[in-house]
Order: structure tokens, then C-alpha cells, then sequence
């Protein structure tokens, strides 16, 4: 009677979980058929609410306005986004692996005060340093670049890369280290060809994560990139609105366009994704 009365309350409690999760999702997707039905329907159709279905003429009319947008053209923002998310994504990463393995493996003076430092950067609003990163970019030279743009991306995303890295380099067993090691591999292809191969899901997590921030970004791109034919994805989004009125069709359909490509990524990524965000949580 004790262990059925014990299945019954684990059954009840995974009702209420599946419950609860079914009405998050619901939250969340009734929002997003808003802008999706927007986006497929003529203006005519939804100016009294996309829910209503008198009429129902799908078109992708929309799609090809916000695409070839004659102000913003939505299709060479996408092109920009990509020439500035990719590599904002791979140059902290491939830094930062590096720098989360020296944490998590050598011992040196002063190396849990670093750490700590880097965890503490992560804590710090972009709007608190704003006018900093403007400054020290104009200095540079790269306002209005994509290279200065991937640079702050790659800066800000240096100190939560390294943090997750070095949690799941810990997990990593130091026995197969020692193995290879002895067999007379240095340090280098040792973390090259043993601990990176072994870590891939981390990565993928870790890769997807930052692509998804940099790909969203409004913040940094707003301050740091003006010129009309280098705006990004983001930032053309707003400008889809019209002149005297909103058309909210290409508005929607603009939004759907940007929102469909770290959607495909975290579809493509997921399984490592999963296994990467519990990994080091698990031990």
C-alpha cells in the first residue's frame, strides 16, 4: 500500500508538471500566432483581430516585402547579422576554452582571484558601460564597423564562456589526461585532441548561447553601427513600420524572418545543447 500511495503522488506531481509546462507553453505561443497569422494575412484581414476568420487569404506577400523592404531591406540585414554573429560566436569561444582549461586544471598564484573577477564581469549591465565601449571603440577607430561590433560581442561574451567551459572541464576525468601524458603528449594536444573532442556538447552549448545573444542584439548594434547598408537584422526591423501608417503584415513577417534563424540553430543544436547545459551540473 506504501509504495502505491508513493507511485500516486509521483504520478500526481508529474500531471501538475506536465500541466504546468502546457500553460507556459500556451503563454508563450498565443503571442507568437499573433505575429505568425499577421505575417501570412493582408492587412484588410487582421485589422479587426488575427483571430477572427471571415476571411482567410494566406499569402506571402509580406515575406517578400519585409525581404526587399525599399527603406530597410531585411535580406542584407540578415547578411550582416551573419558576418557579425559568426564571428562573435567562434572568437570567444576558441579563447576562451583555452583560458577555462588553465583554470580547471593548473595551479597558479592568484588564479581564484582571477576567477573571481571574471565571474564578477558577468554581473555588469551593458548600459553601465555604454559610453565607455563608444569611447574606447572611436579611439580605435572601429565605430560604424563590423569588426568593432564583433570585437565588444566577443569581449562580452569572454567572461560567461570561460566560466561555463572551466565548470565543465571539471567533469572531465583528469585520469585520461594522465594516460596521455604519459605516453609523451604535451599539455597543448593533450586539450586539443582529448579534452575539446570530449567537451563538444559544452561547446555546441556554449556556441549556440552566444550565437543567440549576438543574433538578438539591439543594444551594442544601436550605439556602435549607424550606417544605413551596415545596419544589422535588429536594427531594420523597426524601420519596417511605414511611413504614414504601421503595416503590421511586413512588420510581422520581418520579426518571424529574424526570429526563424536562432530558432534553426537550437533545433539543429539541441541534443548536444541538452547535454552540454547538464553536463557539468550533473557531476
Amino acid at each position: 500500500m506504501r509504495g502505491t500511495s508513493v507511485f500516486a503522488r509521483r504520478k500526481s506531481s508529474t500531471v501538475v508538471l506536465y500541466v504546468a509546462a502546457g500553460l507556459a507553453a500556451l503563454i508563450w505561443l498565443i503571442p507568437f500566432m499573433g505575429v505568425f497569422m499577421a505575417s501570412i494575412r493582408p492587412l484588410s484581414e487582421i485589422s479587426r483581430g488575427w483571430w477572427k476568420f471571415e476571411q482567410f487569404n494566406p499569402t506571402l506577400r509580406n515575406y517578400a516585402g519585409a525581404w526587399n523592404h525599399p527603406a530597410a531591406p531585411l535580406g542584407k540585414g540578415m547578411l550582416n547579422s551573419l558576418r557579425v554573429a559568426i564571428p562573435a560566436t567562434i572568437l570567444p569561444l576558441a579563447i576562451a576554452s583555452i583560458a577555462a582549461y588553465g583554470f580547471a586544471r593548473f595551479r597558479f598564484r592568484l588564479r581564484d582571484l582571477l576567477f573571481m573577477s571574471v565571474v564578477a564581469l558577468m554581473t555588469l549591465p551593458q548600459q553601465m558601460i555604454a559610453v565607455p565601449i563608444y569611447r574606447i571603440m572611436r579611439g580605435l577607430g572601429a565605430v560604424d564597423s563590423f569588426a568593432g561590433l564583433v570585437l565588444v560581442h566577443a569581449a562580452w561574451g569572454l567572461p560567461w564562456i570561460m566560466y561555463f567551459m572551466r565548470n565543465y572541464f571539471t567533469t572531465v576525468p583528469v585520469e585520461v589526461e594522465e594516460a596521455a601524458k604519459v605516453d609523451g603528449a604535451s599539455d597543448l594536444r593533450v586539450f586539443l585532441q582529448i579534452v575539446m573532442p570530449m567537451s563538444l556538447p559544452a561547446v555546441a552549448s556554449a556556441a549556440v548561447l552566444q550565437f543567440m545573444w549576438v543574433w538578438s542584439d539591439f543594444f551594442l548594434a544601436l550605439i556602435l553601427v549607424y550606417s544605413p547598408d551596415k545596419l544589422l537584422a535588429t536594427q531594420r526591423v523597426p524601420l519596417l513600420r511605414g511611413v504614414y501608417h504601421v503595416d503590421w503584415g511586413v512588420l510581422s513577417a520581418g520579426s518571424i524572418i529574424v526570429m526563424a534563424v536562432p530558432i534553426m540553430v537550437f533545433a539543429l543544436m539541441q541534443r548536444y545543447y541538452i547535454r552540454g547545459m547538464v553536463g557539468w551540473t550533473s557531476k
